[in-house]
């Protein structure tokens, strides 16, 4: 029953992580005015908003006009669901969840944007940084320390690593390639992981991740 109510509450966050996707590239309130269609921007019915079911029954169209409805709702919503659940799985209500929630939620969304718009906004990746740095003072056990000083110094040298190392990997490529091969906003992004994370487990996620990335 537990694990169904997560899920659930899953999709419900899902389902905001959308409203995120759509309307932070375009500079839109996430609040007002409520969910609309895209496309003849007619306000949703909370019966045509159920996470996954409403995709379903209207078969991926506008009850108004038909529009086809980007498969991408369907699919945040049921990512965002399954990732919260195994967040859960492997760490019940601890705290840890809840952050490692959020950290995952934002990557969803950045992942999604730059999808679309090839752009990581800073309004996620800046202000994940602060955070990153703030819950590593209050929970010095997300950065596997014993005391608020050096949790603090291990997320603020994680978000230099994380961000010098993109950096890095940047100015090579350019010169290797005679062409911008990192944005600004990857390092942003780095910055945020290892504000988070700390520097051991930036240092690794770097390392690994190309390896994930080889087809």
């Amino acid at each position: 029953m537990t694990f169904a109510l997560i899920f659930i509450f899953g999709l419900a966050i899902g389902s905001f992580l959308n409203v995120c996707i759509y309307r932070i590239p375009r500079d839109e309130s996430l609040v007002f005015p409520g969910s609309r269609c895209a496309a003849c921007k007619k306000l949703i019915k909370w019966y045509d908003n159920i996470p996954l079911l409403s995709y379903v029954f209207l078969k991926g169209k506008c009850r108004a006009c038909k529009a086809k409805i980007s498969p991408r709702y369907f699919f945040v919503e049921l990512i965002s669901a399954i990732s919260f659940l195994i967040l859960f799985m492997n760490f019940g209500f601890h705290y840890i969840f809840w952050i490692y929630s959020l950290l995952t939620f934002s990557l969803i969304i950045v992942t999604f944007i730059d999808l679309e718009f090839q752009i990581i906004p800073d309004r996620i990746s800046l202000v994940g940084i602060f955070i990153g740095v703030i819950f590593s003072i209050v929970f010095p056990g997300l950065q596997s320390a014993f005391t608020w000083k050096r949790a603090f110094l291990n997320s603020i040298i994680g978000a230099l690593a994380g961000g010098g190392l993109i950096y890095l990997t940047g100015v090579l490529g350019q010169l290797a390639f005679k062409k911008e091969s990192m944005g600004g906003g990857d390092v942003k992004l780095m910055a945020m992981l290892g504000a988070f994370l700390g520097w051991k487990m930036i240092v690794l996620i770097f390392f690994l991740a190309p390896f994930f990335g080889t087809p």
